[in-house]
């Protein structure tokens, strides 16, 4: 499996994913530790791939939805954005419905 193909398959079994520098508790980039803060605050589970351990996904990363920076942040295999998009949106009120969301739908879909 190519690293392209190793993504696609992250964003589809992770309802929520971000891929990032670091982990969420130990971050090696501002952007990723902000991000993931914020995710985290919300309070709902999410997936997280290290790109830093895995030099194939770094490079491929950028091309597979033409987002050039990390992190990355999925939602419902979804692109959502990257740290400012992902911020702006947990300042805004609207990151933790669509957590809750993704979520359920995922239990929804197990349970079918």
């Amino acid at each position: 499996m190519d690293a392209l193909e190793r993504i696609d398959q992250f964003v589809k079994e992770n309802p929520i994913l971000i891929f990032m520098k670091g982990t969420p508790q130990f971050p090696t980039c501002g952007f990723s530790s902000r991000t993931a803060e914020a995710m985290k605050a919300c309070g709902v589970p999410f997936g997280y791939v290290n790109v830093m351990a895995d030099p194939e996904i770094m490079q491929a990363l950028p091309s597979y939805q033409d987002w050039p920076t990390f992190p990355q942040v999925y939602v419902n295999g979804e692109l959502i954005g990257g740290a400012d998009i992902t911020i702006e949106m947990y300042e805004r009120g609207e990151l933790k419905p669509l957590f809750e969301e993704a979520v359920a739908k995922a239990e929804a879909e197990k349970g079918e």
